[in-house]
């Protein structure tokens, strides 16, 4: 990197850090540090919930995603608009009436203690996994990009993330994440017009949209019934539609982030702030990946991209085979670029039969593209076992440091690592707070003066970014990153949902139902995950409803038995 665009990434973070320190530091109540003394506006809220689900994955990895596979993954986000209504309607007005800080303490109020602490423990271990991943994705990826060591990577997001989270509490969080959005979008806009004026003089926007069309990219919508297919409308408007029920309606991270409103009408304005662009902003970031896929028809792209993997081979006895690899690639490349001007002259020129033509000669050259790429992999897998060989997540990094001007780059990287910090940042808080409040308040200090608990909660924060930072350590990456956040979130937030639509929906179910319940089927999700070829999105129906099938009939069983005695609500 220039020296302008490491001024333009460090003046860019530096801002961040001290901005959200100055103006919250101080929180001397647990009202205020926890809930930022109710005092947020729609505005803030909307962008804040926005930010916490925007991590630098999203930045990173979906470009990546669309590249690969399309538009389909858009699919994911159909059912969060019918969920954020849901949650407005239901689960914001039963939280601001019982003044929670966290969601599970409703869930003693409903049940009895052992469920909260379930509730609360299932979130703890799915979020703690997570805020290591959100360290450890844009980490690894920067590291080999930027040259730069990995621990410090890690180090540099986590010591960041936690001066500001801890010093502030959640008025920090949602403050700071008002400009890291900015900063996000403003990016990722310029992004998208970078790419396409990288286009050749030949090639119109236009002219870009139909050639991925042609070629498969433009996917968006797929009514096709298929449970092992992860990505189809009815994947989306089901398993997304609950995944997003459980994520904003149950875990901390976003709960904590609208119950920081001035009012329930400002945290649901919040919420429908997200309904109304949370998919259009997917939307964009996928179709900047698809323009990046097409300026890769007509400038070179890597056998493999990721390029620190790609030079250490050519020092293995594998070099000559991948040589001979690269050289067809480019060839297949050349070919390939020759016959998409034929079909952009065709379209242009209104030759239906031309274009067919044109048409499957592209998608054959393709197709032989992906076949040379699949085979350097395999020799990769060869050289080392353990590689992992899917590297969707470097093809938009890789694209910005090879192709954009300085001081475009640094901020597209301070993008990343807002990114990355706004996410983390939010799930610390969370932790911390959970901890402090589900925990610590309730089984070790049930007395305490509000400053007493300001401070555990910051140590429990700093336990927490430790905690996540060592995850990051130790993570290993595993398929498109994108898809593991959600991956991870769909194994226990049905479980989660589970128990709160229970809660909300079914007096007649009671504390131990629903708690073995919640435990059985917590294990045959895990299963699910392990042993079945089931579209992940459905764990979060499954979930939910075996939860709330299977807690019925063990209601139904104790009830009959002589011995059983009933449970107070």
């Amino acid at each position: 990197m220039s020296t302008l665009d490491l001024l333009v990434l460090f003046g860019t973070l530096a801002f961040i850090v001290i901005y959200g320190t100055y103006k919250t530091s101080g929180s001397k109540d647990i009202e205020g540090y926890l809930k930022g003394g109710n005092s947020m506006k729609w505005g803030a809220i909307g962008l804040s919930v926005m930010a916490t689900q925007a991590s630098a994955i999203t930045f990173l990895s979906t470009p990546g995603q669309a590249y690969e596979d399309g538009m389909r993954f858009v699919q994911n986000y159909f059912g969060l608009p019918i969920a954020l209504i849901i949650v407005s309607a239901v689960f914001i007005p039963i939280f601001y009436k019982l003044k929670v800080y966290t969601a599970y303490e409703y869930l003693e109020n409903r049940f009895d203690v052992k469920t909260r602490f379930l509730g609360a423990f299932l979130f703890l271990v799915q979020r703690g996994l997570a805020a290591g991943v959100t360290i450890y994705a844009p980490a690894i990826i920067l590291s080999k990009i930027l040259g730069w060591n990995l621990n410090i990577t890690i180090l540099l997001v986590g010591l960041l993330v936690v001066i500001y989270t801890v010093s502030g509490g959640t008025k920090a969080v949602t403050l700071t994440q008002k400009y890291q959005m900015a900063i996000i979008m403003g990016g990722m806009v310029i992004a998208f017009f970078m790419v396409i004026d990288n286009f050749p003089d030949y090639i119109s926007f236009n002219d870009a949209i139909r050639v991925a069309g042609k070629m498969g990219k433009l996917n968006a919508v797929d009514f096709k019934w298929d449970f092992s297919e992860r990505y189809t409308f009815w994947s989306g408007i089901t398993g997304g539609t609950f995944l997003a029920l459980s994520y904003f309606g149950t875990d901390q991270s976003q709960v904590q982030r609208y119950l920081s409103g001035k009012s329930i009408t400002e945290s649901r304005m919040g919420l429908m702030f997200n309904a109304l662009l949370k998919v259009p902003m997917q939307f964009f970031i996928l179709f900047v990946g698809i323009m990046v896929f097409i300026f890769y028809q007509f400038h070179k792209p890597p056998v493999f991209f990721k390029q620190h993997e790609l030079n250490a081979i050519y020092e293995t006895d594998y070099a000559n085979d991948v040589k001979k690899l690269d050289d067809r690639f480019n060839e297949v490349y050349e070919s390939k670029k020759e016959r998409v001007k034929v079909l952009v002259e065709a379209m242009n020129n209104g030759n239906g039969d031309a274009v067919q033509v044109a048409k499957d000669e592209v998608v054959t050259l393709e197709n032989e593209a992906k076949s040379i790429r699949s085979e350097v992999k395999d020799i990769l897998l060869k050289s080392d076992p353990e590689m992992e060989t899917k590297d969707s997540d470097y093809v938009f990094i890789t694209f910005v440091m090879s192709h954009l001007p300085k001081g475009i780059i640094g901020l597209l990287i301070a993008v990343i690592f807002s990114a990355a910090m706004s996410s983390t940042s939010a799930e610390l808080n969370a932790l911390g707070s959970t901890t402090t409040i589900d925990f610590y308040k309730r089984l070790i200090r049930k007395e305490g003066s509000d400053k007493h608990y300001v401070i555990a909660s910051k140590w429990l924060t700093v336990m927490w970014g430790g905690l996540a930072v060592m995850f990051a350590f130790f993570a290993t990456l595993a398929e498109n990153l994108i898809e593991l956040v959600n991956i991870l979130g769909s194994i226990f937030y049905g479980t989660i949902l589970g128990i709160f639509i229970v809660a909300f929906f079914f007096k007649y179910i009671r504390g131990h139902a629903v708690f073995i319940s919640a435990i059985i089927v917590q294990a045959i999700v895990i299963y699910c995950y392990f042993f079945t070829d089931i579209a992940y999105l459905l764990f979060n129906v499954i979930g939910c409803a075996l939860v709330v099938i299977i807690g019925f009939l063990i209601q139904l069983f104790m009830n009959k038995q002589p011995s059983s005695s009933a449970e107070g609500d």
